[in-house]
């Protein structure tokens, strides 16, 4: 079997909402094991949902990330550590200012995913990680619906727009702190 082959059958995934995109996806990127995170929606009754749909609050639809890493690289709980610790997984149907069920933290994996996330999620609480509870929806499988190119590595494209200077670039710098050890290496 070619090596590409043998890679991608050893690949998982996992779909992770937690508020912008912009953000999940620019910290998953930057990690060793990570070979993807793509942007997109998931959550919803919307067929092929727009942004712009999923931005009015009427899809169901949250934004999502679906991380594709090799699990001999990184583990599902390290992901999800990574998850629970980079945004506020506290905060109920939103980030910050972004505001609504669109911005909602929540996973969605398959029963052995959840199982962990469980896991996880537990750890973390028992750590006081967060002075407040932790709300974010542990749920079954989900369509994925990719975003608009427009999105993708957005954070990488437009480092300087206000947005991104003022709520992506602190994330991306608390990631890269809390896990030095586990980023890729500059090429």
């Amino acid at each position: 079997m070619p090596e590409s082959a043998t890679k991608k059958a050893k690949t998982k995934s996992i779909i992770l909402g937690g508020g912008c995109f912009w953000c999940v996806e620019a910290i998953f990127n930057g990690l060793r094991g990570v070979i993807s995170s793509n942007p997109g929606y998931a959550g919803g009754h919307l067929k092929n949902p727009s942004y712009e749909a999923v931005c009015t609050g009427q899809t169901g639809h949250a934004e999502v990330v679906e991380v594709m890493f090799d699990p001999q690289e990184i583990s599902l709980e390290d992901i999800l550590r990574v998850f629970f610790t980079t945004h506020d997984p506290t905060q109920l149907n939103r980030q910050g200012n972004d505001i609504g069920t669109q911005y909602r933290s929540v996973i969605f994996g398959d029963e052995e995913q959840k199982k962990v996330a469980q896991k996880i999620k537990e750890e973390i609480e028992a750590e006081k990680l967060w002075p407040d509870q932790i709300v974010t929806s542990i749920e079954g499988p989900a369509q994925f619906w990719e975003a608009e190119t427009k999105h993708h590595d957005y954070f990488a494209r437009n480092p300087d727009t206000a947005y991104c200077a003022a709520v992506v670039a602190p994330k991306v710098a608390k990631a890269r702190k809390l896990y030095r050890d586990r980023l890729k290496k500059a090429d």
